[in-house]
C-alpha cells in the first residue's frame, strides 16, 4: 500500500501517463525515489521542461496521505499495472493506463467481456436491438462493457443487469463523480453486481477530451467491440477504431440506410466489420459458441509434460499467451508450438489477439 500512494501522486498530475511512468520507474527504480527527485533529477530521467515544471509546482500542494484516505471513503481500489489483479487483457494495449481505480469487483480476466456501444440519441430500434443481443450475451456468459453514457450504453448495462449478467462501466471522470447525473442509481447498481473503473483521479469532473481516451479502456478490456447505432462522427466509432487498433474484434449491427442513426454503423459494415444479425454471429467470431453449458464435454489425455503444465493454467476463460509463458515458466515457442497442436486436437481455442481457452474436459489434470 505504501508504494501506491506515489503511483496515485503522480496520476493526480496533468500530463504524467504511460510514457513518463515508465520512465521514472526505469531511471529511478520506484515512484518514491522520483516523488522526491527535484528538478534536475527529474529532467535527467527524461522528462520534458513542461512536466518537470508540472510535478515541481503541483507536488507540494498533494497530500497522498489525504489522496489514500479519499479513495478508502469512496471505497475505491486502485490497480497498478505490476498489480496482479491488473486486468491481463487491458495491460496488453499500447497506452495501457498506469493507474486504475475501481469501485465494485472486478471479474477475473478469464471472464468473456464484449463492448457495447452507440448513439445517446438511441432510437426505438437500437433500445430494442440492444435489449435483444445484450441478453442472448449475459445468457452466454458474457460480461457487458459500456460507458454509462444516455442511449445504448444505458440500455446496454440496465439489460445485463436485468438478466443477472456482469457489467463494468467505465467513466470518463472520477468514480465520485457519475455522468449524466440521471445514472446516478444505475451506478450503484453496477456497483454491487459489477464494477465502475476509470483512470481519472477522484474529484476528476467529465471533460469532451475525456471521453475518446477512455474509450481505449472500453475496448481494451473486451474480446470485441460491438456497435449498435452510430452516426458517422459517433464516439462509438472511435471504440471501434481502438478496437481495431488493439487487434480486437469490431461488429456492428446494420441499420435503415436512410437513418443518420446508423449511419456510422453501416460504414463500419461497410469497411469490414462484421456483421450482427444475431448473437451467434459475436459468439462464432470470437469462437465462443461452444460455451459450457453447449459442451458435449470429452475426456482427453495430455500427451506430455507440457500439455499437462498449460492446461492447469487453462479453463472456460481467455488466457493470454504471454500470461501462460509467466505462469507456466515455458518458453514462447515451446507454449507456442504446444498450443498449435493442441488446437488442432481439439483440446483449445484461439478465441483472437493470441487469447486461449480449454474447450475440453481433459483427464489426469
Amino acid at each position: 500500500m505504501s508504494k501506491i500512494k506515489y503511483w496515485v501522486g503522480f496520476n493526480v498530475i496533468p500530463g504524467i501517463g504511460r510514457a513518463k511512468f515508465g520512465r521514472l520507474l526505469e531511471y529511478f527504480g520506484d515512484l518514491q525515489e522520483a516523488w522526491d527527485a527535484d528538478a534536475a533529477e527529474l529532467k535527467a530521467a527524461g522528462l520534458e521542461p513542461k512536466s518537470v515544471q508540472a510535478i515541481v509546482h503541483r507536488r507540494p500542494a498533494i497530500d497522498l496521505d489525504s489522496e489514500m484516505e479519499k479513495l478508502d471513503r469512496y471505497k475505491v481500489k486502485v490497480l497498478i499495472q505490476d498489480d496482479a489483479a491488473y486486468p491481463a487483457r487491458l495491460k496488453e494495449i499500447y497506452d495501457a493506463p498506469p493507474v486504475l481505480y475501481v469501485r465494485g469487483v472486478l471479474m477475473p480476466d478469464k471472464k468473456w467481456s464484449l463492448a457495447v456501444v452507440g448513439s445517446r440519441r438511441a432510437t426505438s430500434y437500437g433500445r430494442e436491438v440492444t435489449e435483444r443481443l445484450v441478453t442472448d450475451l449475459v445468457r452466454n456468459k458474457v460480461a457487458i462493457v459500456s460507458g454509462l453514457a444516455r442511449g445504448i450504453d444505458t440500455v446496454a448495462h440496465r439489460t445485463a443487469l436485468a438478466t443477472d449478467g456482469k457489467t463494468i462501466a467505465v467513466l470518463a471522470s472520477g468514480l465520485d463523480i457519475v455522468y449524466p447525473a440521471e445514472n446516478q442509481g444505475l451506478s450503484q447498481e453496477i456497483i454491487e453486481h459489477g464494477v465502475l473503473v476509470s483512470d481519472y483521479p477522484l474529484g476528476t469532473k467529465p471533460k469532451p477530451e475525456h471521453f475518446p481516451r477512455r474509450n481505449r479502456i472500453m475496448s481494451g478490456l473486451s474480446l470485441g467491440t460491438l456497435v449498435i447505432e452510430a452516426t458517422e462522427k459517433s464516439g462509438a466509432l472511435i471504440t471501434a477504431r481502438m478496437a481495431l487498433e488493439q487487434d480486437r474484434e469490431v461488429f456492428a449491427v446494420p441499420g435503415s440506410i436512410l437513418s443518420a442513426t446508423s449511419k456510422g454503423s453501416n460504414l463500419l459494415i461497410h469497411d469490414g466489420a462484421k456483421t450482427v444479425l444475431d448473437v451467434a454471429d459475436i459468439l462464432e467470431e470470437l469462437n465462443l459458441s461452444t460455451i459450457p453449458q453447449q459442451l458435449e464435454l470429452t475426456e482427453l489425455l495430455p500427451e506430455n509434460d507440457v500439455e499437462s503444465v498449460l492446461l492447469k493454467h487453462l479453463s472456460e476463460g481467455p488466457v493470454h499467451i504471454d500470461e501462460l509463458c509467466r505462469s507456466s515458466s515455458l518458453p514462447i515457442s515451446t507454449v507456442s508450438s504446444a498450443l498449435t497442436m493442441m488446437e488442432l486436437k481439439g483440446m483449445v481455442n484461439q478465441l483472437g489477439a493470441m487469447n486461449y481457452v480449454a474447450v475440453r474436459e481433459i483427464k489426469g489434470i
